[in-house]
């Protein structure tokens, strides 16, 4: 693995979408999500779109995520109108890094950032669907997993280990 040179995590743009798409494909093979569902996420909420850029700003990472309803997850690859009325957390949607760099701490920063901007913004919590194994990585981040009995049937659509989790701010 080599480390980026001057890497950085900035604001999402609509010409970083067919990156973002490729990233995902790679990170979740498993959970299809095609470019018109960043692109509609970013058209949404694009205070919490962020990509993780190389010396050559191309995007090595992304991370997505828009205010929700607690207890709940949109459905995979799905187009949303708009962000709920009765959005009560911060979701985030997902977090993926190129294989290239994983295990380097890329991680931490965006999570933390948007942390801080939820917390500024009012929202009292983020939440996310864990995959893949995913929860004690999110564990270490301060998550929790919920056993919500609303997101049961929900949760089998991601897996038998995905886990629906929430970080109070």
């Amino acid at each position: 693995m080599e480390p980026l040179s001057r890497p950085g995590w900035r604001p999402m743009s609509p010409g970083d979408l067919d990156a973002v798409a490729e990233i995902a494909l790679v990170a979740f093979p498993d959970h299809f999500e095609g470019r018109a569902c960043f692109d509609n996420r970013l058209a949404l909420n694009p205070s919490g779109c962020f990509v993780l850029a190389d010396r050559d700003d191309a995007p090595k990472g992304y991370l997505v995520a828009y205010p929700w309803r607690e207890n709940e997850a949109p459905a995979l690859n799905t187009l949303i109108e708009a962000i709920p009325d009765d959005a009560g957390v911060m979701y985030l949607h997902d977090l993926a890094l190129h294989p290239d760099i994983r295990g380097q701490g890329w991680s931490e920063p965006i999570v933390e950032r948007l942390a801080a901007d939820a917390r500024a913004a009012g929202w009292p919590a983020l939440a996310l669907v864990a995959v893949n194994g995913a929860a004690p990585f999110w564990e270490g981040r301060g998550f929790v997993v919920v056993d919500s009995p609303a997101m049961r049937a929900k949760l089998a659509a991601y897996g038998p280990d995905a886990r629906y989790m929430a970080r109070a701010l």
